[in-house]
């Protein structure tokens, strides 16, 4: 009763202090700048202006100052002195200041009047009031063209969960970091995985914590920024605010209804971070952000009876992540300033395997009686560093840059065997991993003249990259048959062996115009070109053609036209390991041919090559009233000689068999150029925003619509050794995994309601069907994941100015996907992962300061 008291007393002390303040934000012509953040300084209270550029806010301290913000323009600090009313004009940035607006470069183009379509993601809203921690799950319960799956029984991939855009791959996105490309992770997903045979970038590997918003170009543009852009681009804007401290401590668990035993949480997930911004010299900064993550294991396994007799431990893996990372500016004359960015990533985990029971062949009943669960380990180290310098020259803003990125990946295999070792076998072995790296040179200069037309920007540049890609082999227990007759390696992941080991490189350079002319204040056309040349396997030349027209104040049309491609990554290249897959219960040893090996040539594989794009999209933007507006794209990419894994051929083929008994391998498979696609979508979001009472009713309605297509009878090419032989080339499994990257649509509806200090979230995102074929390959026996609505609540409450609390549940309804026979998934379990997820109800607190 006395704590309820002093709760009671400290809601009514800070209540004496809040003001009502309405208001405007518009840009130095009087076009009102829909989705500015408002911010009181100090405090986590803030709102964003709706449509019309309007907002309103109660202020919670004594003297409030309100911090305002829009991606282009210059951050602003308003004081309130009293006043309930407030006509607040920005303006737009120096060309010196950092802008990181993807889809143009030129600085003075804002979002609004973007000719693509770009979400700007405020990412102190979402993780403030959303249950989700790590950033690919924010982007795929955020943005609806996004999808991330969290993978079990996948091998590496349990450890970074692959993302696409559009549906398409998880290499097609290109991510950049304050406007500068980033690595991509070592890892190419293999096993259980959307994005099979793809290389991604980590996006986990950069805490949120880290982060002040992420911009999402949905759009293609390899024009502008060179490969891997096909289905848009991710720039992820790092945080520059000054004096300033932050902190979170986050803590949420599963509730596990799935089981036959008496535990009901799982999956634990703790996070705590801070951030804190200095000043130096009149502008500069350097903001620090530390971060840690430890997520435990769920277990999903035990669905069935028939779960036994394939695995005992099915769920997401163990993960503890460690992140570090700084952002800084420092002027060093009034035309020149040094800029500074990067971070450290720390990750280990643990991930479950398929069991082996008491009486499996692989498994010594001395050394496990009841069988055993290997655990695959992982220990991975992400690291990047860029620093370069913006410039003034002669009218021209020009910023030369170097950024270098290495993600190096090292497996263990723990709670295992060598069962050829017999039982003097140890039960831990180093299995090996591989490592990229990258270096970004690049020099880029644009400049915008106001006296052109009404309006001319022009941009150009160059950038010279390198990479290096490296597998490591592991101890000789984890890969070595001591007894021919018995399985070799270690169980759950046998190690990667010396005739593996590889060192591979190359550069490429590339060179751009870009250019965007406004002929009036509502219609401007923008042109880009960009010129690039690999070392190991040539040329490339791609552009891009964008128009935007304002018909209205209240409606304006967009449109692009552009080319793209993909470089093959040095993994897809190079990859190779043994490994055994199981089907129907029974283990099968499998060489996964790097793309030179005597394999590949022996069978008449081709070097892989460059994937290329036709991408085109039309919409509309549309404010249907002062506080309603909406956004229609519709989009259409068709891919040639997309990179993919095959399916296994095995030695009994009447047209191979003979090359691989004679190479002394069982099945093989291996990456190849071997299909071509279409994706056609649309993207909608409606945004509401309504006073109702005291408060502020915030709702949105957010879609995506993806249909993937292929003829598998014109669209699949092999080599001519393999002609007839598509069924195997891309097999069904390969086929549906392809078509299920996203599912054919998505839904989201979120109602934010906000009143004084209380803030209130309801959200309902509906997922599509997915349909999967299984290990039976039986087009009529589909795994089909029906349509499923999960929903998330979440109610927060101001304690002071400086600190929020907020409590709430993702998925409360505890809905589970579709069940499916763990006898012949992918990866062994009663679902295979899709987006919605596999855990159910996840319930969490979050505490949040900012002083």
């Amino acid at each position: 009763m006395k704590n309820f008291l002093l709760f009671i007393m400290l809601c009514l002390t800070h209540l004496a202090n809040a003001q009502r303040v309405t208001g405007t934000v518009r840009d130095a012509n009087g076009e009102a700048l829909a989705g500015a953040s408002v911010v009181e300084k100090g405090t986590t209270n803030g709102t964003n202006t709706d449509a019309s550029g309007a907002f309103w806010i109660t202020t919670q301290t004594g003297n409030p100052v309100l911090v305002v913000s829009f991606v282009g323009f210059q951050l602003m600090e308003v004081p309130v002195n009293g006043r309930t009313s407030l006509a607040i004009t920005m303006e737009e940035t120096t060309t010196l200041q950092q802008v990181n607006v993807v889809g143009s470069r030129n600085l003075n183009r804002s979002v609004t009047d973007s000719p693509a379509p770009i979400d700007v993601i405020d990412i102190r809203e979402v993780t403030t009031k959303t249950g989700q921690l790590d950033i690919n799950q924010l982007l795929q319960f955020t943005v609806p063209s996004f999808n991330s799956n969290r993978q079990t029984g996948s091998d590496g991939a349990d450890h970074v969960d692959p993302a696409t855009l559009r549906g398409l791959g998880p290499d097609q996105t290109l991510v950049l970091v304050n406007g500068k490309r980033r690595h991509q992770s070592s890892l190419v997903n293999i096993f259980g995985t959307r994005g099979r045979g793809n290389t991604g970038t980590d996006l986990n590997a950069i805490p949120a914590a880290a982060i002040e918003r992420i911009e999402v170009l949905r759009d293609g543009a390899s024009a502008q920024y060179g490969s891997d852009a096909i289905a848009g681009v991710i720039n992820i804007v790092l945080k520059s605010n000054v004096n300033e401290f932050t902190g979170n401590l986050n803590f949420g668990t599963y509730s596990a209804s799935y089981r036959y035993d008496d535990r009901k949480f799982d999956g634990g997930n703790l996070n705590v971070n801070g951030n804190y911004g200095w000043r130096i010299g009149k502008d500069g900064f350097l903001n620090l952000t530390a971060d840690y993550n430890f997520r435990d294991h769920t277990n999903r396994a035990n669905t069935s009876p028939e779960d036994e007799l394939q695995r005992r431990q099915y769920g997401d893996p163990k993960i503890q992540n460690t992140s570090f990372y700084a952002n800084s500016e420092i002027p060093v004359s009034g035309n020149a300033r040094l800029y500074a960015f990067g971070g450290l990533n720390l990750r280990k985990g643990d991930a479950y395997a398929w069991t082996r029971f008491a009486d499996s062949d692989r498994n010594l009943p001395a050394i496990y009686p009841n069988g055993f669960d290997p655990i695959i380990s992982s220990d991975i180290v992400d690291g990047s560093l860029a620093a370069g310098i913006r410039f003034d020259l002669k009218g021209w803003a020009g910023d030369f840059g170097n950024v270098f990125g290495s993600n190096r990946f090292l497996f263990g295999v723990n709670n295992t065997l060598n069962v050829s070792l017999g039982e003097q076998s140890p039960t831990a072995f180093d299995a090996g991993g591989f490592q990229l790296q990258q270096n970004v040179t690049s020099l880029n200069f644009t400049r915008f003249f106001k006296d052109k037309l009404q309006g001319l920007n022009l941009a150009f540049g160059a950038e010279y990259r390198q990479e290096w890609y490296q597998i490591f082999a592991g101890e000789e227990g984890s890969y070595r048959a001591y007894d021919i007759t018995k399985p070799a390696g270690s169980q759950g992941f046998p190690g990667f062996q010396p005739g593996d080991e590889v060192q591979a490189s190359r550069s490429n350079v590339g060179v751009y115009f870009d250019a965007e002319a406004d002929f009036t204040r509502a219609f401007m056309v923008g042109a880009a070109l960009r010129f690039e040349n690999y070392s190991d396997f040539g040329s490339t030349l791609n552009g891009k053609l964008s128009s935007r027209l304002k018909v209205s104040p209240a409606f304006t049309l967009r449109g692009t036209l552009s080319t793209g491609f993909r470089a093959p990554s040095l993994a897809q290249i190079y990859f190779n390991s043994t490994f055994t897959n199981f089907v129907n219960g029974q283990a099968v040893q499998a060489l996964l041919a790097r793309n030179n090996s005597p394999v590949t040539q022996a069978l008449g594989i081709p070097p892989l090559k460059q994937e290329t794009s036709t991408n085109a999209s039309l919409g509309f933007t549309s404010r249907l009233g002062g506080n309603l507006s909406l956004t229609v794209d519709g989009y259409y990419v068709k891919i040639r000689d997309r990179v993919v894994l095959t399916g296994q051929f095995d030695d009994q083929d009447d047209v191979i068999g003979a090359d691989l008994l004679r190479l002394g391998v069982e099945k093989a498979q291996f990456f190849t150029n071997a299909i071509s696609t279409r994706t056609l979508g649309m993207d909608i979001i409606l945004a509401h925003l309504a006073p109702i009472g005291r408060g502020r009713l915030s709702t949105t309605l957010a879609a995506n619509f993806n249909r993937l297509d292929f003829d598998p009878k014109t669209d699949i090419q092999t080599t001519e050794k393999l002609a007839g032989k598509k069924d195997i080339y891309f097999d069904l499994r390969e086929q549906y995994f392809l078509r299920a990257s996203a599912p054919p649509s998505k839904i989201n509806l979120t109602l934010d309601y906000g009143i004084n200090k209380w803030s209130f979230i309801v959200r309902a995102i509906r997922f599509g069907e997915v349909q999967l074929a299984n290990w039976d390959y039986d087009e009529n026996n589909l795994d089909i994941y029906a349509p499923k609505v999960v929903t998330d609540v979440s109610l927060g409450y101001r304690l002071s100015p400086h600190l929020g609390l907020t409590v709430g549940g993702s998925n409360v309804f505890n809905v589970y996907p579709t069940m499916s026979s763990p006898l012949v998934t992918e990866t062994g379990g009663a679902w295979d992962p899709v987006q919605m997820g596999s855990n159910g109800a996840f319930w969490f607190a979050k505490f949040n300061i900012r002083l």
